[in-house]
């Protein structure tokens, strides 16, 4: 890996330093995921649920090297979306990962909406999770549309509220353990009569959820002081630390329960922590998930609106979807349009299946961007920067074509349906631009 960075000028301003990005990166990545599927990887692995997410870890370890190396060969590129239409020069396809983007931005919204209104919120008030999931999207919607600003330097702050809950879980269940509690052998324990290697893979596919949020990254790259050097170090670092974590959660997690008690839930950690008796609040503890659950929520939905905002500016949707508010200048078409197709995700699948829908979406957009890593080994440029052995993005694109087979028919379903719904759009929006360009011929 090289240290020179490139020197192109740029109209924004590199203020982003390795350690911002470290954490912009491990904020994506940490948090609501694990929160919210220990439970549903218990219910499949039982007490070995760290092995899946170890699993997870090096899968999404092989993708990262793909984007670490396009992310310092182009960093203006800004995305898939970009490294597709440099390697395969098909408008179509491109279009097609920035969709996949924006809909697993999308379902990934309806799923942390679920989550939010488990038992962590139960532990605040009851009511009914499939209405709350409506409301809790509303107000997301409406905080959306009133123009919040997530900075690096915010998302640090909820960085360590989130990483606060999972330290927190970690080290009173250590404190548990010392005292005589819990069974540490449960963390090698199988469900009986299934096969281990067939259980990890399917609960691999789950637990990758808990780490994908690192491509986001790939649209701060022009904003990175010397990103050849610092960006593949933030971002391999970050996913490392993640994995350190979620390691320690899930052997903590099966030691202090049993499987069968953890199968299931939909506040695992809250009831991790009730387990080891040590007196923390379950309000305490539910409003650190809360916290993490919503902002990973909220900053989705931000991203989501955007991006179809500006797919309506490049003439990619249809202009309507570009319409902001007056005062505000937020884009009210898109957040209304995101947050009613979020709302009708949360009414379609659990947890479980909206969080598989989300991994096949990008699983989509990695395939794409491991291929064009290979594909772009001919395109040079003059800087210096990140290449990682052509192995690594063949393995990804195994690793990626093994977990598509994993997916079942409801989930390659809803996902049809989502990029039929995109398909339609961009092909309505060509015959609408094709139309007014004859229009314009006929005047001439």
């Amino acid at each position: 890996m090289a240290t020179t960075e490139h020197t192109a000028d740029t109209k924004l301003k590199r203020g982003i330093t390795g350690p911002l990005l470290y954490l912009f990166i491990l904020g994506d990545v940490l948090g609501a995921g694990v929160y919210a599927l220990v439970g549903v990887i218990s219910a499949e692995v039982g007490g070995a649920l760290w092995v899946p997410l170890m699993v997870a870890l090096a899968l999404a370890l092989l993708t990262a090297g793909s984007y670490a190396e396009l992310v310092t060969k182009y960093p203006k590129a800004g995305g898939a979306a970009v490294f597709a239409e440099r390697a395969y020069q098909k408008p179509f396809l491109s279009f097609l990962v920035g969709f996949c983007m924006l809909a697993a931005g999308v379902t990934s919204a309806a799923g942390l909406a679920l989550a939010f209104t488990g038992d962590y919120l139960g532990a605040f008030i009851d009511v009914p999770a499939a209405p709350a999931a409506l409301v809790f999207l509303l107000l997301v919607a409406l905080l959306n549309a009133r123009g919040i600003k997530e900075s690096v330097r915010s998302n640090v702050v909820m960085t360590v509220i989130e990483v606060s809950g999972l330290v927190l879980v970690i080290v009173v269940v250590g404190f548990f353990l010392a005292g005589g509690g819990g069974d540490v052998s449960r963390v090698t324990e199988f469900p009986a009569g299934v096969s281990p290697a067939a259980a990890v893979l399917g609960a691999s596919l789950i637990a990758y959820y808990s780490f994908v949020g690192f491509e986001v990254s790939a649209n701060v790259a022009e904003e990175v002081r010397d990103v050849s050097r610092v960006y593949p170090r933030a971002l391999f670092g970050a996913l490392l630390t993640a994995g350190v974590v979620y390691l320690l959660i899930g052997l903590a997690s099966s030691a202090a329960m049993p499987a069968e008690d953890l199968a299931g839930s939909t506040s695992p950690l809250l009831d991790v922590v009730a387990a080891t008796g040590a007196g923390v609040p379950p309000w305490l503890f539910g409003l650190i998930a809360l916290v993490a659950v919503a902002n990973g929520a909220l900053l989705t939905m931000i991203m989501s609106s955007r991006i179809t905002f500006g797919m309506a500016e490049q003439g990619l949707f249809p202009s309507v979807f570009g319409k902001v508010l007056p005062n505000r200048r937020t884009p009210w078409v898109a957040i209304v349009a995101t947050t009613a197709v979020a709302m009708i995700l949360t009414l379609s699948g659990d947890l479980a299946s909206l969080a598989q829908t989300v991994v096949l979406l990008l699983l989509f957009v990695f395939l794409s961007t491991n291929i064009a890593v290979l594909v772009l080994r001919r395109d040079k440029v003059e800087h210096k920067h990140f290449r990682i052995p052509a192995v690594v993005p063949v393995l990804a694109v195994a690793s990626c074509v093994l977990l598509l087979t994993q997916q079942g028919g409801e989930i390659w379903l809803r996902t049809a349906i989502l990029l039929a719904v995109g398909i339609a759009l961009y092909f309505l929006q060509k015959l609408v631009r094709g139309r007014r360009a004859d229009g314009s011929a006929a005047r001439t």
